[in-house]
């Protein structure tokens, strides 16, 4: 099927562009790119792009409610095939300002875990099986 568009970027609503933008850096790598901190864009290196823009009284999703701001939306990042992986990445992304929301993975049953950004988004560090 002939695609309508191509995706040009995952937009994140913020408080403060540029230190969500830092945040994410440190987490998947790149740079933020912006001449103001009104709009700030990150080019991760395999090939995503993330940008994120200052909103005026922004309210972070209440995550999982439905019935409030719920959700909305997440990011879901590999973090590797191991679950010694998502303890590693768990552990360095707590250390940058994320906090947990929901780190029960069912002994191994459930392959993500679910955090919060430093402005509130939801996102999960996944165990993905990587083909050999």
């Amino acid at each position: 099927m002939e695609p309508v568009v191509r995706m040009r970027s995952v937009v994140l609503d913020c408080p403060d562009p540029r230190a969500l933008a830092e945040f994410y850096a440190r987490v998947l790598g790149g740079t933020p790119q912006g001449e103001d901190d009104e709009w700030v864009v990150l080019d991760v290196p395999d090939g995503y792009r993330l940008a994120f823009q200052r909103a005026p009284g922004f309210v972070p999703p209440e995550w999982p409610r439905a019935d409030r701001n719920g959700q909305q939306f997440h990011l879901d990042f590999d973090a590797g095939s191991t679950w010694e992986a998502i303890d590693a990445a768990q552990e360095r992304v707590l250390a940058l300002g994320a906090r947990p929301l929901d780190l029960d993975d069912e002994g191994g049953k459930r392959d993500w875990r679910v955090y919060a950004d430093p402005a509130g988004h939801p996102f999960c560090l996944c165990r993905i099986d990587h083909p050999a």
